[in-house]
């Protein structure tokens, strides 16, 4: 039977994967917004498995855009293993991972490699920088002040 994390441990993966996409987006990469239909995701894209076992928690990959996506899809479809869009697909993904696992580490997240057989070519975040530290982009208290007061 299927059990899920507790309210505050589910709480803790949603807000661990908002300041993911947080940090993605501030670094100018598109994140696909949750619940977005999948024909128009494109970008990094932020999953959260709240099961309560070893394969739950939050996940990132990287959705190629549409066209990409088509002429991949194409080549699975006819068993054209051999088409470069194949090696460029997976190589896109490779690069787009290890950017943002860089970006991720950049502001004191912990990310590894998912290293499960139902979720290839993504990453799973593991800690969130620590409490307390602000995002390098939030607004500084100067940027706050009015002048004349």
């Amino acid at each position: 039977m299927f059990e899920r994390v507790g309210a505050e441990e589910s709480a803790a993966l949603h807000e661990l994967a908002r300041k993911v996409r947080d940090e993605l987006a501030a670094a100018g990469l598109p994140v696909v917004a949750p619940e977005l239909d999948p024909v128009l995701a494109c970008g990094a894209e932020v999953d959260i498995d709240d099961g309560d076992d070893a394969a739950g928690g939050v996940f990132v990959s990287w959705q190629a855009g549409p066209r990409l996506r088509a002429c991949t899809s194409h080549a699975f479809r006819l068993k054209q293993l051999d088409e470069p869009v194949l090696r460029h697909s997976s190589a896109v993904g490779a690069a787009m991972l290890q950017a943002m696992a860089q970006v991720l580490a950049s502001v004191g997240f912990r990310v590894e490699d998912a290293r499960d057989e139902y979720r290839p070519q993504q990453l799973r975040v593991l800690a969130g920088p620590p409490t307390g530290q602000r995002p390098v982009w939030s607004l500084r208290d100067e940027e706050l002040k009015l002048s004349g007061w």
